[in-house]
């Protein structure tokens, strides 16, 4: 004799999800090393696709068009790396002026919290400059062992990005012969084409507001402007946090380079660029699409880049999407994508008409019965 089962509790499910929670997010911690270069090159990948399709479009072997997409990521890399040697042979040259002007205002606040029966003795610039020899020694070789990671990093990244390139012609026909299903196929499509469609309003966004502080920055005589309108540009691609940490160099250069007056023009000038851009035509043109709250943005950003540090940071919008995306199409998990959703649910599309379910006829059976009580004697 079989015994019935019983079904799972909810508190039980839940506990086993959220086992089964601890243990990806573990494991997403623990492969960081192999899974980040996988990450980078399919973000990188993803903005190369369109370019790769265009080129192809003119009946050009794919292994050309690869060739010239890798080819163009190159050059914008080197680019990249060009501006930044320059940049930093001119910071070497102004740093000698710069740490004199901040010894300067070092004095000039001690005396001043003297003048007001405060002492203070301690003078931390002239404690960081009064290092020894061995602790910059020490300081060169960690920054050598980045900048070798960094490249180990680039060429494990190109490499993934080039086969996967070469895959991504046919990888559409594979997954459909794999699910069977045209709905399945239109699915990951979807995320492909959403995930497409945020980079590419976000690079666009990103390279306006760049330029926009490089040219403003300029104008207003602040040393290395192109510094300014290229980290503007790179970091803006993380949500929220990005333009603060774009601002700090640049206030304090301006503040090293002229004084707190030109330390406030230029805050201002963050403060009022990233409200147009990020505040106005980003949500305008990528908010209705995206779809995302501000706190989930929020929450993802400080839990990608718990993860995976600033490259989990870097690509917290883009697996988010990809995450809210793939709930939506989930039976069991849709309602994570609702929580997730900027809207309301009445605002986020229409309301779904539930049909009325007809009544049951009468059974013939209770008619017949009636009819025969009916006729009985009372």
């Amino acid at each position: 004799m079989l015994m019935n089962q019983s079904p799972i509790s909810p508190g039980l499910r839940f506990l086993l999800s959220a086992a089964c929670l601890v243990i990806v997010i573990a494991g997403l911690r623990g492969a960081g090393t192999i899974l980040v270069p996988l990450a980078l090159a399919l973000f990188v990948a993803v903005i190369s696709l369109p370019l790769l399709n265009l080129i192809r479009r003119y009946r050009v072997p794919t292994a050309v068009a690869i060739f010239f997409v890798v080819l163009i990521d190159a050059a914008a890399l080197f680019l990249f790396g060009w501006i930044v040697s320059l940049t930093s042979l001119e910071i070497r040259d102004e740093l000698p002026g710069y740490i004199i002007r901040a010894q300067e205002m070092e004095r000039q606040t001690l005396d001043w919290i003297s003048a007001r029966g405060f002492e203070m003795d301690v003078s931390p610039i002239g404690s960081f400059l009064a290092l020894d020899a061995n602790r910059f020694l020490d300081i060169g070789l960690g920054v050598i062992r980045g900048a070798t990671d960094v490249l180990t990093t680039v060429f494990v990244v190109t490499l993934i990005f080039v086969f996967i390139l070469a895959e991504a012609p046919g990888f559409p026909r594979k997954l459909g012969l794999i699910l069977g299903q045209r709905r399945d196929l239109g699915r990951s499509a979807k995320i492909v084409r959403e995930i497409q469609h945020y980079l590419a309003i976000k690079t666009l966004i990103s390279a306006a507001t760049g330029i926009t502080i490089g040219v403003v920055t300029w104008r207003l005589g602040l040393d290395f402007p192109i510094l300014w309108g290229l980290l503007t540009f790179l970091l803006n691609f993380i949500p929220n946090v990005g333009s603060i940490i774009a601002a700090l160099p640049a206030v304090t250069v301006g503040l090293l380079q002229v004084g707190p007056g030109m330390a406030v023009l230029v805050a201002i000038v963050y403060v009022a660029v990233n409200a147009l851009f990020g505040n106005f035509l980003e949500p305008m043109l990528v908010g209705r699409k995206l779809g995302i709250s501000t706190l989930v943005v929020v929450l993802s950003l400080v839990f990608w880049g718990w993860v995976w540090g600033p490259i989990g940071m870097f690509l917290s919008v883009p697996l988010t999407m990809a995450l809210k995306i793939g709930l939506e199409n989930s039976k069991e998990f849709r309602w994570v994508a609702v929580l997730m959703n900027a809207d309301s649910p009445l605002e986020a599309g229409p309301t779904v008409q539930v049909p009325a379910v007809p009544s049951p006829p009468p059974s013939t059976v209770g008619v017949r019965q009636a009819k025969h009580i009916s006729r009985e004697p009372i």
